[in-house]
């Protein structure tokens, strides 16, 4: 079977159900926008596999159960037919709510680890930390792209509630690893107080 069909050169794509529909239409940019995010958490993966497998056993076990979920949630965007009254009866692959219950689970778990945090944190510390930082920003990035969408067409709502948890997990997560990888978090501070208690 060959990788390319030709049948997007004019571009269109084509939906579960049959519809085709523009590249550009705002239902293929979210669902390929989380092609991207599920990209970049295999990224996160990778890094934290190479060199400190053991060390981030449990972070890189629910890191992957979320890149499962992320593929559901491009078949859930990519299946325009959904109806809150009728969805089971569609056989279709839609995000649950105890997959959101899952993520809210992870968070609290990790908090336990971690200092309560008093202060504004810039992105970075350690490659691990500054790499999920910047999957944190692709989370929120499509979750308004969904938010968009549900504006005028109509997709499961759990979605939502999954990809705003899901940046608070990759918050939560990046503190996390910089605090057993021994890096401290970067607070934020405004500079022109401290040039001026310099100058002084």
């Amino acid at each position: 079977m060959k990788i390319y069909t030709k049948t997007g050169d004019r571009g269109e794509t084509g939906l579960i159900g049959g519809r085709r529909i523009s590249k550009g239409d705002p239902r293929i940019v979210a669902y390929g926008s989380v092609d991207e995010l599920n990209s970049s958490m295999g990224v996160i993966i990778s890094l934290l596999s190479s060199k400190n497998g053991q060390l981030f056993s449990d972070v890189i076990e629910i890191l992957t159960g979320i890149q499962s979920d992320l593929f559901v949630i491009g078949s859930d965007l990519a299946d325009p037919r959904y109806h809150e009254e009728n969805q089971h009866q569609q056989n279709a692959q839609r995000l649950q709510k105890n997959m959101v219950e899952k993520l809210e689970e992870s968070i609290d778990k990790f908090e336990t680890e971690l200092d309560p945090i008093t202060f504004f944190i810039l992105p970075g510390g350690s490659t691990e930390a500054a790499q999920m930082h910047l999957t944190r920003t692709v989370a929120r990035r499509i979750e308004t792209q969904v938010t968009l969408l549900a504006k005028n067409q109509k997709i499961n709502p759990i979605i939502l509630a999954y990809l705003n948890r899901l940046s608070d997990l990759l918050f939560v997560t990046a503190r996390l690893v910089n605090k057993r990888k021994g890096v401290k978090d970067i607070p934020w501070r405004i500079r022109s107080i401290e040039d001026k208690l310099m100058k002084t």
